[in-house]
């Protein structure tokens, strides 16, 4: 007997990582993810290695069913390995599970919400071509086919995903046409973000079966579009038990050179999307504030009503590395709930 496995990593393209993937016939019956073997692939030809020296290596870090090919077929998410089999500078996981690892007993967790732009034949699916469709609005959580564009793949995208079994809390349209959003969590940072990363590879290879790509990119159309993002939704144990928590990590993404350390690395383009328009800050500009929307970091109305929650920082853009923002997030807002004592 015998099942597919296919494996799936981040690349070294830069400004904005790409997923890779390949096929591995594996005999026996399907195993768990201890019993994976690690594999080689060419990093010369996905920007981690110079020719001379390619070999690059994957090691299995989760898996899940194969909502695609179904039967014992697995989707193998894996971290880029050096030959001596330490991580490769590519490899941000990493840096994430010892960040995680050090502040594991504050209990963070994060619910990211993925927008996305479906494009076909070179124009956002639902743009007539050569013009413009009516200005947005009508389109963000609408009904029919005037202003709802893609909806089968998405759906289509939704089942694969829960029959993978990941963490997909909600789908909706958003302000552009050909524009939706699915959110992931709320989970452990780790979990929270691999979990992204296989639904962005099911986003891309569900999209294959019906002649279109999904990109997110976080300007898709210059002007008076919004752009698309990935509000990150973030709370820990003291967060979610108390008020004065939720201003200690508000506060404390505005300490310092912190604003700009985030932004800085929250994804390529962000500086077309965050303008202080299209319900965004300006980039160069830090604020948060309860119900705002305008705001850097959004602390939602139930949150104050409740005096306990999570707070939404609104910057990440939907290209960022979701384990890059989430260390980033935990190291700065667990560091100063440990300094302050809530904890």
């Amino acid at each position: 007997m015998t099942f597919k496995a296919e494996y799936i990593w981040i690349d070294g393209t830069e400004p904005t990582a790409k997923l890779r993937s390949k096929t591995k016939i594996i005999a026996g019956e399907s195993a768990g993810l201890d019993a994976l073997p690690i594999w080689g692939f060419d990093g010369s030809s996905t920007n981690q290695a110079e020719g001379h020296s390619s070999d690059r290596v994957l090691k299995p870090v989760f898996t899940c069913p194969d909502p695609i090919r179904g039967g014992d077929d697995i989707l193998v998410l894996c971290e880029v390995l050096n030959i001596d089999l330490t991580p490769h500078e590519s490899n941000t996981r990493a840096a994430l599970r010892e960040v995680a690892e050090k502040f594991g007993a504050q209990e963070p967790i994060f619910g990211i919400e993925q927008e996305y732009t479906f494009f076909q034949d070179g124009y956002p699916l639902g743009f007539p071509k050569g013009g413009f469709p009516a200005p947005q609005g009508g389109y963000y959580c609408g009904v029919g086919a005037d202003e709802i564009f893609g909806r089968e793949v998405v759906e289509a995208h939704l089942e694969n995903c829960l029959e993978a079994g990941l963490g997909i809390s909600g789908i909706n349209a958003e302000v552009m046409p050909g524009q939706w959003e699915f959110q992931v969590g709320p989970l452990a940072p780790l979990e929270v973000s691999d979990q992204l990363w296989v639904a962005r590879w099911l986003l891309y290879r569900t999209a294959e079966d019906f002649g279109v790509s999904a990109t997110l990119d976080p300007k898709p159309v210059k002007g008076d579009w919004n752009g698309a993002g990935a509000h990150t939704n973030f709370s820990t144990k003291a967060m979610r038990e108390g008020y004065d928590a939720i201003i200690t990590a508000c506060e404390s993404l505005g300490e310092g050179s912190k604003p700009l350390d985030h932004v800085k690395n929250y994804g390529a383009g962000i500086d077309d999307r965050l303008t202080g328009l299209h319900e965004t800050a300006p980039w160069n500009e830090y604020s948060y504030g309860v119900s705002d929307r305008g705001a850097s970091v959004r602390i939602p109305w139930q949150v104050e009503k409740d005096g306990k929650g999570y707070i939404e920082d609104r910057r990440p853009n939907a290209n960022v590395d979701p384990y890059v923002v989430t260390r980033l997030i935990v190291d700065t807002c667990c560091s100063a709930l440990e300094k302050a004592g809530q904890v």
